[in-house]
């Protein structure tokens, strides 16, 4: 009688710190978050945990306080938001993002026909493109959301991605979030916008953007979820850890928002809008559509300092 043996494999390892593959946790609400119908708009899903467009909501017209009240449950469930051919003036795009709050500038971007209207065209300034980021953590107190409008698109590419944070985190590794809770890292704006601005002009802004430290792990808000907050344009070291494990961590931590179950990838046509929530996200601007023109302009929403 003979007896199956298990095979002796070669000695085998992936190395450590990557994404992991395996089944995922996908959560899009908090626990105990009780879902209910919209009734003043419709929405249509486009991603498992993160995006969706609305339909039957038109941002050129004030809003009515329900109507912004179910918006403002929206974007809290799926973080971004899709409005197609709304077509908005400067002043109407201004309208719609100060619902949700004060507006705030950055001396920084170019502007459009209104100041507090950030212009993106990648045929005058190089814009933030090819790199997952979350807007503007070297301050105090990022942006709580924005409002994008795309004006020309090219005729094929520029989309753009978005990736829910929270469910980065949700699907870290239980030692690694060990590791990090309670942790805090450094934001400055000098490494993002070296890759498109002089030396001289970075200088300029040295004085009034000094690095500032926020929590690598952020409670949202409002949701209370969890969600990863450092990110590849900002961050530049997690504090009290030595560089090579800092190094070695925020690595990990970048890689997250690359997995695709946690992601929404939207085509734009001229005219749309997204309208996401800055605490929970980042995105992915995809350059592939040289030599054409893409421009797009940005109303950003001033936020709290992050917890």
């Amino acid at each position: 009688m003979t007896t199956a043996t298990t095979p002796v494999l070669r000695d085998h390892r992936i190395p450590a710190d990557g994404l992991y593959e395996g089944p995922r946790e996908l959560r899009r609400v908090p626990e105990g978050w009780t879902d209910r119908p919209y009734e003043r708009f419709r929405l249509v899903p486009l991603g498992r945990v993160i995006g969706a467009e609305i339909h039957g909501v038109d941002l050129s017209r004030p809003l009515e306080a329900d109507v912004r009240a179910e918006l403002d449950r929206a974007l809290l469930e799926w973080k971004v938001l899709f409005f197609r051919d709304q077509h908005l003036t400067s002043q109407q795009q201004r309208a719609f993002a100060g619902l949700w709050g004060e507006l705030e500038t950055n001396p920084l971007l170019a502007t459009g026909d209104d100041p507090e209207v950030a212009r993106l065209d990648r045929t005058t300034v190089p814009t933030f493109e090819n790199v997952w980021h979350t807007d503007v953590t070297f301050r105090e107190r990022p942006a709580l959301g924005a409002v994008l409008q795309l004006r020309e698109v090219p005729p094929v590419g520029g989309d753009t991605l978005w990736a829910d944070m929270a469910a980065a985190y949700d699907n870290l590794p239980d030692e690694v979030k060990e590791r990090i809770e309670g942790a805090r890292a450094v934001h400055d704006f000098i490494p993002g916008f070296a890759r498109f601005y002089p030396p001289e002009r970075l200088a300029a802004h040295q004085e009034q953007f000094t690095p500032v430290e926020h929590p690598v792990v952020r409670r949202h808000p409002v949701t209370g979820r969890r969600t990863i907050f450092v990110n590849a344009s900002f961050t530049t070291r997690i504090t009290g850890f030595a560089q090579e494990e800092s190094d070695r961590l925020l690595r990990l931590l970048f890689q997250q928002a690359h997995a695709p179950e946690f992601q929404v990838r939207f085509s734009w046509r001229a005219g749309d809008v997204a309208f996401w929530d800055n605490r929970a996200t980042q995105h992915y601007a995809v350059n592939d559509y040289a030599p054409h023109r893409r421009v797009a302009e940005r109303v950003a929403i001033a936020g709290d300092r992050p917890h």
